[in-house]
């Protein structure tokens, strides 16, 4: 089954990541270096991306066959997609337990969706 991870950020993940040592931010990035070298090798990982900031985003609204659109950033959003891993595991646990080694878990910023297919759940 297909699951979806997503890391989610904001002000307080932001403030961590930039008041973190050179050594620390390093470290961050090597756990994700190694959850993807892991996942790779073990044929699970899908695709894995980090997204731009929200500052680079546009909302899009259609309404009456106009197409709308708004720069980011979006000030009434507390929290922001910041990247995502899709993976193919057995069960959502195996899932959690992948997602328990990005380091944004540590904040409650990391959440796993089943990925739903045309007829419901991808199984």
């Amino acid at each position: 089954m297909k699951y979806l991870i997503m890391i989610s950020h904001n002000q307080q993940t932001r403030d961590a990541w930039q008041n973190m040592s050179d050594t620390e931010r390093e470290l961050g990035f090597k756990a994700h270096m190694s959850l993807v070298e892991d996942l790779s090798e073990s044929g699970e990982l899908i695709v894995s991306e980090a997204l731009a900031d929200q500052g680079q985003a546009k909302k899009v609204l259609v309404s009456d066959g106009q197409v709308t659109t708004t720069d980011g950033p979006f000030p009434e959003v507390k929290e922001y997609v910041a990247g995502i891993y899709l993976i193919e595991c057995d069960t959502i646990e195996q899932a959690v337990g992948h997602a328990a080694r990005i380091p944004e878990a540590n904040f409650g910023l990391v959440e796993v969706r089943p990925v739903l297919g045309a007829g419901g759940p991808d199984m």
